[in-house]
């Protein structure tokens, strides 16, 4: 049913049911487009008040709005938003599968009395025949398609679900149509429309800069430490941190728990009870942080989170404008942390293998985006803005790293030239890494089969490497010289801009990216923090002698009490409790209490002597490692199970699983491996290499134990073997 919009005083209902006294952005104008019965796309940034364009003509219309929405949680969420605007309870209600039969009941007797206004279904719930049966029978006023970039594959949420619903919609009964999402790039747009059938839509798109976020891209080395720094500088603030895994998520709460940050995880792997306290507590201010895998968020509605950052690059920009969004809704401080590793890209990568073809291109492609945008040196708003079909025309922003921070720029006409040049030459038909490796002069297969090896720019660029022309091609795009044919995978061609340059070229600027560091391995969390800073030599000393004298006292070697690293580490961050020396690196809990008291002691008297102010990171504490395969490697030798079948089980080499023993070992752990040596070295030779531990060797090495017993008498993995067993038996 239309409505005559002339006679409807919009901001008196406004006021009505919403408290509001003036409209948002395009807001009133969607609503009219939606009340005169037109189908609707509505494209507009987290925060800009999307769920009031399907409300409020909800209230207005005769019959029940369907709206279709992807989480249990978020349906919840609206509903309970909906019921403390409107008297009436009935007047939203979802349908799902977390309500039982009377529930079920309930909901559609208020449908049928006309007393819902609201219908919140997911779009499984949308398919089941009886909901089909149920619906043909009520009057719908329009369907609403809330999150609607999940219909695309280049949506960074895809779901296959979404893809039914204009079929479904054609079985119960054609009304109109509004759909709306928070992020697409137009070609996720025209996806959408072309599945919903709707091409002929009313489009209102919003400006996706939100001039109140700051943007910053951080390399990923001591990233634990470094984002318990930052929420301790901010204590009382409410963020959100983001991990690509459960595993990870668990871990990063606990690590913040145990350095006194109130802080919960969550995550599609929790039941839903704990899930949704967790949110509430989340939203109801009992916790400060919540760590979260993606499947937090998507629709929650807190206004001042005031940090959200990522420990994990996101798997597309799109996935990372939607959650860095939820910072700052409120129009106050919203600052966005990115930590960054290219190892975190190769894991994606290695994710993607065994999906369809189709699945792995989109998936390379919208990963290519991530990277270029952490690494551009370019203004991060002017780049997000350009990937969503969007042009910032401000030199500088003034909130973000590379604005304030700005980077080397130099001359590259002739780069720019040779890049067009080379799109022109292989017909506007290839992909980036296939110009650029025709630049560098890469012989690849597709490069051979398609003879792009004669072609004049072939080798042109070869004085610089790839990264430079990643740099170059990414800045043609953001400045418009060329473009992405993105429905097929990306292929390069030049635009208007484009052919007028190469007519008549004119000198131009590009910017130096950044190259970022190797970042921390993905097992760092809660592990002992990483050193920085320099050793104190005169502490290092003073810490050496009291190891020769601790040795000598328990009659071992000093190198079984603390390795040279440890103390190193020590006479960094001068710890002073048992406790505070177990983060020490190469330290374990075993070790501290065994040999850890006069240490502590020393460097405490020797921190008071000298007024040394300790570094603040040594607050940080890190969780004991609840490796799951450390737990059964030492399980499997309280078993006797032989050292062959335990690296078979855990697919490790020999050498990996030693190192993995010796680690165990190190931090003061005591195993028996007595069973797996006698198997396979001689008795006589068990006691040289003891021997040589304990009475001959300087160090723990194993190249000077070679040297010491004779080359070619003894392997590696002998003495690594007897290493193990000794440092176990004296140290532990």
């Amino acid at each position: 049913m239309s409505v005559n919009t002339a006679e409807v005083s919009l901001k008196e209902y406004l006021g009505k049911y919403f408290g509001f006294t003036t409209f948002k952005g395009n807001q009133e104008a969607i609503i009219r487009n939606v009340l005169n019965g037109n189908d609707t796309f509505v494209l507009m940034p987290t925060g800009g008040g999307k769920s009031l364009c399907y409300q409020l003509p909800a209230l207005i219309l005769d019959g029940t709005a369907i709206v279709i929405s992807p989480l249990i949680a978020l349906m919840k969420n609206q509903v309970d938003s909906m019921r403390s605007f409107v008297v009436e309870d009935g007047v939203a209600h979802f349908l799902n599968s977390s309500l039982n039969k009377a529930q079920i009941q309930k909901v559609k007797q208020d449908v049928t009395n006309g007393v819902t206004k609201m219908l919140y279904v997911a779009p499984e719930s949308l398919t089941k025949e009886e909901n089909i049966q149920f619906l043909k029978q009520i009057k719908i006023s329009f369907y609403a398609i809330d999150e609607a970039h999940c219909i695309s594959e280049w949506g960074h949420d895809f779901r296959p679900e979404y893809r039914r619903i204009r079929p479904i919609i054609n079985e119960i009964g054609n009304a109109p149509l509004i759909a709306l999402t928070a992020t697409a790039t137009p070609k996720v747009q025209s996806d959408i429309q072309k599945n919903l059938g709707m091409q002929d839509s009313t489009v209102f798109k919003s400006s996706f800069n939100r001039s109140n976020l700051y943007y910053e891209i951080r390399p990923k080395v001591n990233a634990v430490k470094e984002i318990i720094k930052y929420i301790k500088g901010n204590t009382g603030k409410s963020g959100i941190i983001y991990c690509l895994s459960r595993k990870k998520v668990e871990e990063m709460a606990e690590i913040l728990k145990v350095n006194g940050i109130k802080a919960l995880p969550y995550h599609a792997g929790m039941d839903a009870s704990t899930r949704s306290d967790n949110q509430d507590k989340f939203l109801m201010e009992e916790v400060d942080v919540i760590v979260a895998t993606i499947a937090f968020g998507m629709g929650i509605d807190k206004p001042d989170v005031r940090f959200v950052i990522h420990y994990d690059i996101p798997k597309s920009l799109e996935g990372y404008y939607q959650e860095t969004g939820r910072a700052g809704r409120d129009g106050g401080e919203g600052q966005c942390i990115t930590f960054y590793s290219y190892k975190d890209i190769q894991k994606l990568e290695k994710f993607m293998q065994g999906k369809p073809v189709s699945e792995q291109e989109i998936g390379k492609q919208l990963l290519l985006e991530t990277v270029s945008y952490a690494e551009s040196s370019i203004c991060r708003r002017k780049s997000l803005l350009n990937y969503f079909g969007e042009e910032y025309t401000e030199d500088n922003c003034n909130t973000c790293d590379n604005c304030l921070h700005p980077k080397t720029q130099f001359e590259g006409k002739e780069q720019l030239q040779m890049v067009l040049e080379t799109i022109i030459a292989v017909n506007q038909k290839f992909k980036a890494d296939h110009i650029i490796n025709i630049l560098l002069g890469n012989v690849t297969a597709a490069i051979k089969s398609y003879k792009h090896n004669k072609l004049d720019t072939f080798n042109e660029g070869s004085e610089h490497n790839q990264r430079h022309w990643n740099s170059i091609v990414r800045q043609a795009l953001v400045m418009k010289f060329i473009d992405k044919d993105i429905d097929n995978y990306g292929l390069l061609f030049l635009t208007p801009k484009g052919q007028d340059y190469l007519k008549k070229p004119y000198d131009i600027m590009f910017t130096l990216d950044h190259e970022y560091e190797e970042g921390d391995d993905d097992e760092s969390i809660g592990m002992p923090m990483d050193k920085s800073g320099s050793a104190d030599d005169e502490l290092l000393n003073m810490l050496k002698d009291l190891r020769k004298k601790v040795a000598k006292k328990k009659n071992v070697p000093p190198f079984v009490v603390f390795q040279d690293p440890s103390l190193e580490d020590m006479s960094i961050q001068y710890p002073i409790t048992i406790e505070e020396l177990q983060n020490i690196s190469g330290v374990g809990a075993g070790k501290a209490k065994r040999f850890g008291q006069e240490f502590v002691e020393l460097i405490k008297a020797y921190v008071e002597d000298k007024d040394i102010i300790r570094p603040q990171d040594m607050v940080v504490k890190s969780v004991a490692n609840k490796s799951l395969l450390k737990v059964y490697i030492i399980q499997s030798i309280d078993r006797k199970m032989d050292l062959n079948d335990i690296a078979e089980a855990k697919n490790l080499e020999m050498g990996e699983l030693l190192n993995e023993l010796e680690a165990i070992v190190n931090s003061g752990t005591k195993i028996n491996i007595d069973y797996y040596i006698e198997k396979v070295i001689d008795e006589d030779k068990q006691d040289e290499i003891f021997d040589y531990f304990q009475n001959e060797a300087e160090s723990e090495s194993v190249e000077e134990a070679i040297t010491a017993l004779g080359e070619g008498d003894y392997t590696e993995e002998e003495i690594r073997l007897m290493r193990i067993k000794f440092m176990s038996e004296m140290g532990n």
